[in-house]
Order: C-alpha cells, then sequence, then structure tokens
C-alpha cells in the first residue's frame, strides 16, 4: 500500500505501508544505529515517537526473546529504508514485521531516510504522521508519557547486596539485570512515588532510570530525588540524570535533535578518558545553569560539547546522560554499576559507624 511520512512543516515523504495498521502519529527522530533494532523498539524512552532508522537494512536478523528491553514496544511509528523479510540468524524466532505487526505498530518503507534524516539534523525534530492520505492532519496531543511507560506497582527483584529503591521512569530490563548482577536488592517503584512510599523497604540507595518525554514533566520524581539528595547515595541514567540535575537546582532544554545510536563519543574529564556510548535522549542540563560551587561535569559529549554526566562535590551523587548497560551498544561504561555499589557499601558503612 503507498503510504506517506508527513511532518508538521507540510514536507511529505511516500513510500511503502508494509503494516496492518496503517497510521501513527508522533514525534519524529532518527537512530543511527547500524544493529541494535530490537532492543530500540522496545525500549520505552522512544513513547511517543516514530523512529526513523538511518541504516538501510533493518529486520535482516528477526526478533528473538533474549534482547527485548520492555514487554512491549512503545514507539508510535517506524520508518525504514528495506525492509529484510527474510531474516537469517540461528536465534531468530519471528520476522521483525509479525511482530510490529501484534503490537498495532505502522511501518512504513521505501522512503528516502538520508534525505529525511538530514532535513530532521538541520530543522530539529519535528511531529509527524504516517498515513495513507497526504491530507491527513497532525494532531497535537499532551500525553502522560511516563504514566504509559512506568511500574503499575511496586515488585521485587531479590539480590544479596545492599537494599535499592528503583524508581522506573521507563527503564529498559537491562539497567535493572546491571544493577542486579552488582548484587542490589532491588524494589521497583513507579513514576510517582513519594517518599513515604519508599522508606518502608528501609533503601540504602536510590536510583532514577531512563524514560521519555520532558525532564520537567516528572515532577514527582524530582520531589523525590531534592528529598533523598544528602540522606542517601543516589544514581540517575538519562532521564534520571536530567531529574537530579533539576532537583539540584540545574535547568533543561530541548535539543535539536538529540541524540540517539550506539556509538556518541563521551569523554570523562576526571581520568582524560574517552568511551563510546549508546544513547537515547532529546533534552539535555544546561551547562551555564550549574552552580559549580556544588557540582562538577564530569562527562562530555566529544561531538556538540553536552554534559554527559554530573556530580555533587561533598554529596554521594551522580549521573550520566548515556546508557551505560548499553543495550544495544558498546559495554564501556559499566563500570558505573560496580562504581555505585561501592559508593553505596563506603556510604552504608560510615552511616554505621556513625551511629554506633
Amino acid at each position: 500500500m503507498i503510504g506517506y511520512l508527513k511532518l508538521e512543516d507540510g514536507s511529505i515523504f511516500e513510500g511503502n505501508i508494509i503494516s496492518s495498521n496503517i497510521k501513527g502519529f508522533g514525534e519524529v527522530v532518527f537512530n543511527t544505529g547500524m544493529t541494535g533494532y530490537q532492543e530500540i523498539i522496545t525500549d520505552p524512552s522512544y513513547a511517543g515517537q516514530i523512529v526513523v532508522m538511518t541504516y538501510p537494512l533493518i529486520g535482516n536478523y528477526g526478533i528473538n526473546k533474549y534482547d527485548f528491553q520492555s514487554q512491549k514496544p512503545y514507539i508510535r511509528g517506524y520508518v525504514i529504508k528495506e525492509h529484510c523479510d527474510m531474516p537469517s540468524n540461528y536465534l531468530h524466532e519471528e520476522k521483525l514485521i509479525e511482530y510490529l505487526d501484534r503490537n498495532n505498530i505502522p511501518v512504513l518503507t521505501g522512503i528516502d531516510t538520508r534525505e529525511l534524516t538530514k532535513k530532521l539534523r538541520s530543522y530539529g525534530t519535528m511531529k509527524g504522521i504516517i498515513t495513507n492520505k497526504k491530507d491527513d492532519v497532525i494532531s497535537e496531543n499532551k500525553e502522560d508519557l511516563l504514566r504509559e511507560v512506568s511500574t503499575r506497582k511496586v515488585y521485587h527483584i531479590p539480590g544479596e547486596g545492599p537494599k535499592l529503591a528503583f524508581i522506573d521512569l521507563g527503564t529498559k530490563n537491562n539497567i535493572l539485570k546491571m544493577l542486579n548482577g552488582v548484587g542490589f536488592d532491588i524494589y521497583v517503584f513507579p513514576y510517582n512515588a513519594s517518599h513515604d512510599d519508599v522508606m518502608p523497604i528501609e533503601p540504602d540507595a536510590i536510583f532514577f532510570s531512563n524514560g521519555p518525554g520532558d525532564p520537567k514533566d516528572a515532577i514527582d520524581a524530582i520531589s523525590l530525588a531534592k528529598y533523598f539528595i544528602g540522606k542517601k547515595p543516589v544514581l540517575g541514567i538519562c532521564l534520571g540524570h536530567q531529574v537530579i540535575a533539576l532537583a539540584m537546582g540545574c535547568n533543561t532544554v530541548k535539543m535539536k535533535f538529540g541524540h540517539r545510536g550506539s556509538n556518541h563519543p563521551v569523554k570523562e574529564l576526571t581520568t582524560g578518558k574517552s568511551y563510546i556510548t549508546s544513547q537515547n535522549h532529546g533534552y539535555a542540563v544546561e551547562k551555564a545553569s550549574i552552580n559549580s560551587d556544588e557540582i562538577v561535569i564530569t562527562h562530555i559529549n566529544l561531538n556538540d560539547n553536552t554534559v554527559e554526566g554530573l556530580k555533587h562535590k561533598y554529596l554521594p551523587v551522580f549521573s550520566v546522560q548515556y546508557h551505560p548497560e548499553a543495550c544495544p551498544g558498546p559495554h564501556d561504561s559499566m563500570y558505573l554499576f560496580d562504581k555505585f555499589m561501592d559508593i553505596t557499601y563506603i556510604y552504608k558503612r560510615r552511616s554505621y559507624l556513625a551511629e554506633i
């Protein structure tokens, strides 16, 4: 079926709709990853977005049971140059289009994704619609994306180490796996949990996850971060990084087209080391808003010099903008989970000695 991607500036890209669902509305963004499409489409951070893949051939290794980052895809549409209908991988269990069809995700193929990506880079991300009608209107909806992607109830992932209150803003499965892997005893809370909800487990540390949307909409999480900063070790990733920054008095701003891919270079300023990282965000912490008397910039992006990491000078609080757990992407930064465990144990020991 002939289909279109219509952008809010009026431009139209013609291709073919190969899915059962022929319509989807959302913010149109692009991802530069050459692999990892299964992890990308099941990353809750993409809620409310139509994802454009810059790599031309997608679907060549199918879908398997190991790489899901959530129970379902949250994307509103998928735009690719060419779909592979004959996947070849020993792990694959179904075709990409079969999986997206089961989850009612519209798929548009055959358009010039290079031209589309250049447009988004030049003019910024835009609202758009996948449709079979050129005259369809792009509607403007304000959605509660955090409610859509977060857990509805508290659940427990047992571990032998310190208790971690994990605030689910739209987490990827592999973040939980990595934290549990270093030993944390994890209690996962909804995005709108209060300190009264969290305190009964007597947490040793607090974690704020990745997630979709404008960080300033995460009002409850910002309030919770303010409460725990100075009381417990706190770590945030991606949206969680922005939430912690806002809680410490910094400002966040919307980026022109964001960072979405698995090859973003980041420099750790304290060591001078550079890492290749996986990223997915459309907002950044405004560098000029950071109080340098209390907060240190620990990481910067080597492509555009944006803030990629922060820590408090005197309190056990730090955060990173990128995804150290990868999935998809390189494993350069997984040391951060061990670092968080070490900080938690040190702080726990100090608290114990202070009591006696």
